[in-house]
């Protein structure tokens, strides 16, 4: 068997296995020393959990809502959302990050790697 595999675009690689029998063994260890990203927008939000900010957010395909202002308190915040609640109105808003132009925080914001969870 021949273990000098070409991928389909000629470089070295993984190969596209099409035939029968035995199936290539296709585990793959990389590794990479590249510092991990820590700024991503989802845990600098995680980090200010609980501090009252305004999410300004644009929805392009709507008249009434084309630029929307959302005051709250962040709750809790993922890859693709953030959530508030408005203690003054009773609402609770679930944002997608897509939309969002810009938060305006009301004090300091915690962006430090130092104060980053371990886990």
């Amino acid at each position: 068997m021949n273990n000098n595999f070409v991928n389909q675009n000629g470089f070295p690689g993984n190969p596209i296995y099409s035939g029968s029998g035995n199936i290539p063994n296709q585990q793959v260890q990389m590794n990479y020393n590249v510092p991990v990203e820590q700024s991503y927008i989802e845990n600098i939000l995680r980090l200010n959990r609980g501090k009252k900010v305004e999410v300004y957010a644009s929805y392009p395909d709507s008249n009434e809502w084309r630029d929307k202002v959302f005051k709250g308190i962040i709750e809790q915040s993922g890859r693709d959302h953030i959530i508030l609640s408005d203690p003054s109105s009773g609402n609770w808003y679930l944002i997608l990050i897509i939309y969002v132009n810009y938060i305006k925080f009301d004090e300091r914001i915690i962006s430090d790697p130092e104060f980053y969870p371990t886990n």
